[in-house]
């Protein structure tokens, strides 16, 4: 008589933890994993899947992307499934031009992209300088969203950038209910006065943009959200750092003790200010970046490696062509006097390229991977133990990765409504052959097999410690 069985067994491959890699097997029943070990120990399987020569990793979070533009709610989550990716946590807006409470908005987009997402979800908000949004924080929390966002700088846009006593205000109400603050770290008032400066000595070709938002602007910011974390007792959480003094202040505070976390993405890695003379308006990412000296990614590659830094994200926030087309001759202000865009398309290109610069070019190990893009963000933003690890008991989320295969970057392969790359016709190394998500295979040979609405929402809980010390 045959005993119980699971549906799926993985095997062959090699099982990536935060911690470690090693040859096991994978049995997954429903949506969820029940065990990993050496697979004559397992119960038989209706299904079998052979990972041989692959690498196993939790299936990878994309915890920075912004949605809902030039790829909207639909066209998003795919291009992430497509890249290997089982779980967004992108950014959401309230609609303050009829003054809508934040709980209500929350409810809108959970509804909304319930129908839309073909991989699983969480939001952070986005919370501009509005008093009435904060009144409506606690209920907000109790829907789900446990991360806000908060910028420092962009000036001109108005309610976009926060005061200080603002941001000490988010900070108190949400770190007394344990949620997360994430802060754009730039000065508003310095990178201002240093593109009214430039506009006005003619100054405006994309090679000066860098210039107007400087490396110690970052770094005071940065400075500044440590110490206000510190007031109102609230964790922190720093997107997309890019300098190296960021890294110092950030640093010193997890030695003192604060809950002080962040993330760098792919592009303040890989690429400098010189993409400013190739690509002009299409490398207008903000923060900027940074000098050809390598001085600031080496310290961001090294960050990562000892830990300091815990996720990797896309900030994948493509801007309209049409836009960005304009900002040859002033990368700042377009002909009608609007702003010329931020942002750069970067989720399909997000697992592949920490594999193949982190894990093939820089010796990585893979378990690094494992962490930056998959158990951190999922402790960070309180999904874990649900995703992030392989383990029983988490969801049946799994990256299958092939080492082997090369391939080339383009812009015409991608979903992603952008027309663009920054890494046009980059050769690199390793491609997600399959994913699965809650036990269902949703990437195969580079097709999808789930469709738009197959993702659940992800109620967000407490930050908890990501795995740091040196992989």
């Amino acid at each position: 008589m045959q005993g119980p069985m699971v549906d799926t067994i993985v095997r062959g491959g090699t099982v990536v933890t935060s911690s470690a890699a090693f040859k096991a097997a994978v049995a997954i029943k429903g949506e969820q994993i029940v065990a990993v070990g050496a697979e004559e120990t397992l119960p038989p399987a209706v299904d079998y899947i052979d990972a041989t020569g692959k690498y196993v990793l939790p299936g990878a979070i994309d915890c920075h992307l912004h949605l809902g533009g030039v790829d909207d709610w639909t066209v998003g989550p795919l291009a992430a499934a497509r890249a290997g990716i089982t779980t967004i946590v992108p950014f959401a807006t309230v609609d303050e031009t009829r003054e809508e409470p934040l709980p209500d908005a929350v409810r809108r987009m959970k509804a909304q992209v319930s129908q839309e997402s073909v991989v699983d979800f969480g939001f952070h908000f986005i919370l501009p300088n509005l008093p009435y949004v904060l009144d409506g924080l606690p209920e907000a929390m109790e829907e789900g969203v446990s991360s806000f966002k908060l910028f420092m700088t962009y000036k001109k846009a108005g309610i976009r950038m926060c005061s200080d006593s603002f941001i000490g205000k988010a900070m108190q109400i949400v770190g007394s209910r344990n949620g997360l603050i994430q802060l754009h770290c730039e000065n508003g008032e310095i990178n201002n006065f240093l593109e009214d400066q430039a506009i006005e000595q003619g100054r405006t070709g994309p090679k000066y943009f860098p210039a107007t938002c400087p490396v110690w602007s970052e770094g005071e910011a940065i400075n500044r959200a440590i110490l206000l974390g510190a007031m109102a007792d609230c964790p922190v959480y720093v997107v997309h750092l890019s300098t190296k003094i960021g890294l110092e202040e950030i640093n010193e505070a997890q030695v003192r003790g604060q809950r002080v976390m962040t993330e760098t993405c792919p592009q303040y890695l890989l690429l400098t200010e010189e993409e400013m003379e190739r690509l002009g308006p299409y490398a207008k990412i903000g923060p900027p970046l940074r000098p050809a000296d390598l001085v600031n990614q080496n310290a961001l590659w090294e960050g990562s490696k000892m830990g300091v830094i815990s996720n990797i994200g896309s900030d994948h926030a493509p801007g309209p062509r049409e836009r960005k087309e304009l900002g040859w001759e002033n990368v700042f202000v377009g002909p009608d006097g609007k702003p010329i865009p931020f942002g750069a398309p970067s989720v399909e290109t997000l697992v592949p390229l920490t594999y193949d610069q982190g894990v093939v070019k820089r010796g990585m190990p893979i378990w690094w991977m494992a962490r930056v893009l998959a158990e951190n963000p999922a402790r960070i933003f309180g999904l874990y133990p649900k995703k992030g690890v392989i383990q029983p008991g988490a969801d049946a989320d799994l990256l299958i990765l092939d080492p082997d295969v090369e391939t080339e970057i383009h812009a015409a392969d991608h979903l992603s409504n952008a027309g663009y790359t920054p890494y046009e016709g980059w050769k690199i190394y390793g491609k997600p052959w399959m994913t699965l998500l809650r036990g269902r295979v949703l990437l195969k040979d580079g097709e999808l097999e789930q469709q738009p609405g197959y993702g659940n929402f992800l109620p967000g809980g407490s930050p908890v410690a990501p795995v740091a010390g040196k992989v």
